[in-house]
């Protein structure tokens, strides 16, 4: 879209749906076209807001408003999905709030105390611009900047929450009253009107808008179970039978405990509707796709401390949207809980709350969690603004703000009596996919997960980060050991076990590859467009902030780094401004892979881990990796060694002459062998030899040692024959 001021104008004007002429038609429909394109299918739409304006629009103004949206979206082949109605009552800043759940057809109202200014988020996509002057809304959420508030107050409506919030009416069916529905009728004759619409695109049978969230918490907070609960729309038993539906290896489901990242969908319809609908207890994961315009992908992640390492690598690996952070009821924010929440706030990724088990848990214990959550949500190193969710004005409210990264819902569940789970599925049916398509760019795709399957082949499946990816497509796998990237070609593209033709930044996809071993593949590599002439770096640059250490950290100090799907024990090489690096401490640090280059790009969140050494960076600058610095002496003496012996015909004697290249004979003994512990290795011009895989080379040896054993064997077995004859 273009900005110059008419166009400006037309789209800051709260009157631009009242019949609007030809250009202005086609001024509002590019609009709304970039905006779904930049929410991958997806965005909100406000009728009656304006820029300097009153908001509201009368009834007949906006039943002309709603004709002019329908149009628009039947023009851009979308749904036009209704959220809610705001009156502004005439004279005054209260408003009445009417809100329709899509797909429920449960309509709730809700009046705030009038005198309470609220205003429209500068984050939503709407049609006006943010200045937000005279702009209202309802104020259901409680929300708190953490700029000294009143105590008293606070306390008060903390208590008036918590114990609504103990009952079991709690669901968005049970929150509309005969009161602020009378005040809602007479405020219709008398005030002004706002609608806001949810405006989703339709797509194909084999496309979709996915939206991937990370399952965080503590050991035994109902992270499994409630997943279970709301993919297959059974309660559970309070004896774990929902989680069994999930766990994949027979250990967790005997010990009840995650201890890999396990996956599972939830699809809903362009209305918003549920489409999940297992068979025989299992989910039949292609159909919920073709059935759903939206699909949420839940990356369920290890509680336990010991799994600490595969959590890290869900989190950094699997390039969730959103974390959904779980806190058990009865037991509160404790054990590995606040690591977990920690590094969603180091990779900058939005955080929701779920705090489950409220049915079984007292009150006053219920009252003491909700405080410690809402305490360390305020913190100065967290500084969320906590929002406890108890209708479904307050979902809406919260998803449409909720990209701004400081937005934190608080949703109290049961997964035993399904207290509030009908509002946490519009949440995530409201979410907005955070990631950037980058269709423009060249394609970039992360390996995250490694298969083989019998009668196909190697499968691996990642997340695509940018441009489109089709099939027979050439591409750069890599890096492997010695730092190269090799053509491959894909066979067969899958998104969620629906096979699909294409797959497009932002999307999460599996590949069949053309010729292609196990053990030519592994996790942090990557797929990359060959006009990119990607290089593999072994040392790279980056700014760390050391979070906590007991001691210090010096030159030499070795932890493991975490970059996207990249895992591997780095060196500190050097340091910029220290001399050793203490908590709190930030530096620029140049670090070494010790095993294997690996492919990085500026700007890469990385995390260093080593016991209780915690520290958060960003990749600055790269090192272009040499294969003749890192390689590894050894292995190329021995491919000298045996294709000096291949090159030369047999005797007549029928034994092997080995000879050494004429020219390397002259060369000193210190040039041709190096030291294993120099980093530099020099090579002897030697003639051009044939090439042999250090695989073969390995295998030759196998097989001439067995012969050798059996030959020793047998040569035993007929000494000892002779002397007992």
């Amino acid at each position: 879209m273009d900005g110059n001021p008419s166009t400006l104008s037309i789209l800051s004007d709260k009157y631009v749906f009242l019949n609007p002429n030809e250009d202005q038609f086609l001024c509002i429909k590019n609009y709304l076209d970039i905006e779904l394109d930049n929410g991958q299918g997806e965005c909100f739409l406000e009728l009656g807001i304006g820029d300097g304006q009153c908001p509201g629009l009368t009834p007949q103004e906006m039943n002309q408003s709603v004709c002019t949206a329908e149009r628009l979206a039947d023009s851009l082949s979308s749904h036009l999905i209704h959220l809610r109605d705001r009156w502004i009552t005439a004279g005054s800043q209260s408003s009445a709030t009417t809100t329709t759940q899509s797909g429920s057809g449960v309509d709730t109202t809700t009046r705030p105390s009038s005198g309470e200014n609220s205003h429209s988020s500068p984050h939503r996509h709407t049609l006006s611009s943010s200045s937000g002057e005279g702009k209202t809304k309802g104020n259901s959420v409680n929300i708190d900047d953490g700029s000294q508030p009143k105590q008293s107050s606070n306390s008060t409506d903390d208590n008036k929450e918590l114990s609504s919030q103990n009952t079991s009416e709690t669901n968005a069916t049970d929150i509309t009253s005969t009161s602020s529905s009378s005040s809602n009728s007479s405020s219709a004759t008398t005030g002004c009107l706002v609608k806001e619409y949810l405006l989703r695109r339709k797509t194909a049978s084999d496309d979709f808008v996915d939206v991937r969230v990370a399952v965080v918490g503590n050991v035994d907070a109902g992270k499994s179970t409630l997943l279970g609960v709301l993919t297959h729309g059974e309660l559970d038993n309070g004896r774990g039978l929902a989680r069994l539906r999930l766990l994949r290896h027979k250990h967790e489901a005997e010990s009840g405990r995650t201890s890999s990242v396990a996956h599972d969908i939830l699809g809903f319809s362009s209305l918003g509707q549920v489409v999940n609908k297992p068979v025989h207890g299992h989910l039949n994961w292609s159909e919920i796709c073709e059935a759903s315009a939206k699909v949420i992908t839940f990356i369920d992640l290890a509680g336990h401390e010991r799994y600490l390492k595969t959590t890290i690598f869900g989190m950094t690996g699997h390039a969730p949207d959103y974390v959904m952070f779980m806190v058990g009821a009865n037991a509160g924010v404790i054990g590995m809980a606040k690591e977990h929440l920690g590094l969603a706030l180091a990779l900058c990724v939005p955080v929701f709350v779920v705090v489950t088990k409220i049915d079984m848990c007292p009150p006053n214990v219920l009252h003491e969690t909700m405080n410690l959550l809402f305490r360390i949500l305020k913190s100065p190193g967290c500084r969320k603004i906590p929002a406890l969710i108890s209708s479904t004005d307050d979902v809406i409210c919260c998803a449409t703000n909720f990209t701004s990264e400081r937005m934190c819902p608080i949703f109290p569940v049961s997964n035993v009596n399904g207290t509030n789970l009908d509002l946490l599925k519009l949440f995530l049916n409201l979410l907005p996919s955070r990631s950037e398509p980058r269709l423009n760019e060249l394609a970039h795709f992360q390996i995250d997960e490694i298969f083989s399957v019998q009668g196909v082949g190697t499968i691996i499946s990642g997340t695509c980060l940018s441009g489109i990816i089709k099939l027979n497509d050439i591409l750069l796998l890599g890096p492997d050991l010695s730092g190269q990237f090799n053509p491959i070609s894909i066979k067969s593209i899958q998104r969620k076990r629906l096979s699909v033709n294409y797959v497009r930044g932002g999307q999460t996809a599996s590949f069949a590859l053309k010729k292609l071993r196990r053990n030519q593949v592994r996790k942090g590599m990557v797929l990359l467009a060959p006009e990119l002439k990607p290089k593999a770096c072994i040392e790279f640059i980056a700014e760390v902030l050391i979070l906590h250490h007991p001691t210090t950290i010096s030159v030499g100090y070795q932890a493991m780094v975490h970059a996207g799907p990249v895992r591997q024990t780095a060196t500190i090489l050097k340091l910029n401004s220290h001399e050793r690096l203490r908590t709190g401490d930030k530096d620029m640090v140049v670090f070494r892979f010790i095993k294997s280059p690996e492919y990085l790009y500026t700007g890469l969140r990385l995390i260093f881990r080593e016991g209780k050494t915690k520290a958060v960076g960003t990749v600055k600058e790269l090192v272009p990796y040499s294969a003749s610095v890192q390689q590894n002496p050894r292995a190329k003496l021995l491919k000298r060694y045996v294709t000096g012996r291949t090159n030369q015909p047999m005797n007549n004697t029928g034994t092997d002459e080995i000879k050494t290249p004429s020219n390397t004979s002259s060369l000193p003994k210190s040039a041709e062998y190096t030291s294993t512990t120099t980093n530099t290795i020099s090579q002897p011009d030697t003639t051009e030899l044939p090439n042999i895989p250090v695989s073969d080379l390995l295998t030759s040896n196998n097989l001439n040692a067995s012969a050798n054993s059996r030959q020793r064997k047998y040569h035993h077995h007929r000494t000892r024959k002779d002397i007992t004859e």
